[in-house]
C-alpha cells in the first residue's frame, strides 16, 4: 500500500490539481490516506508529487495510523485494528470495515525541511520510498 500526505497547502493551487487532490481525498493540509498502486492511481499520484509525500508503507505503521488516528463510521461499533489491516491488504473498502478513508495528522515534530528549503534534496515532497513510515510517526 502506498501512503500519501498532503504537504503544501490550497493557495494558488491549479484548479486540476486541486479536483485531483480531492479526489485523493486530500482535501486540507496533513491528511494523510492509504491506497493500493494501481495505474490510475499512480498517474493522480504523479500528478499532484509537488504537493505531497507518499511511499510505501510499513504494516507496523499502518496499524498505528488506525490505532491512534482511525475514526469510526459508527462510533457504536469498535475498529479492530489488526482485522482492519489484514482486509485493507486483501482489498477491502473503508466503509465496508467502518473506517473513514483518510487520516488527520498533526504537522510533523522537528518541522519539515521542504518548507524551507523546497528542491534542494532535503525536503520531504515528493517520493520518500521507506522514509515515509518515520515522517508518519512523527506526525502521528
Amino acid at each position: 500500500m502506498i501512503a500519501i500526505i498532503r504537504i503544501k497547502g490550497q493557495i494558488g493551487i491549479d484548479k486540476k490539481v486541486k479536483e485531483t487532490l480531492s479526489r485523493l481525498r486530500l482535501r486540507r493540509k496533513y491528511v494523510c490516506v492509504a491506497i493500493t498502486p494501481t495505474k490510475e492511481n499512480l498517474g493522480m499520484i504523479k500528478k499532484v508529487r509537488n504537493l505531497i509525500a507518499y511511499g510505501e508503507i510499513s504494516k507496523e505503521t499502518l496499524e498505528k495510523l488506525i490505532e491512534k488516528r482511525g475514526q469510526a463510521l459508527d462510533k457504536k461499533k469498535k475498529i479492530d485494528v489488526k482485522k482492519a489491516v489484514e482486509e485493507l491488504e486483501k482489498g477491502k473498502n473503508y466503509k465496508d470495515l467502518n473506517l473513514k478513508p483518510f487520516f488527520r495528522l498533526h504537522p510533523p515534530r522537528g518541522g519539515i525541511e521542504s518548507k524551507k528549503h523546497f528542491g534542494v534534496g532535503k525536503g520531504v515532497l515528493g517520493n520518500n520510498k521507506d522514509k515515509i513510515n518515520k515522517l508518519i510517526e512523527r506526525m502521528l
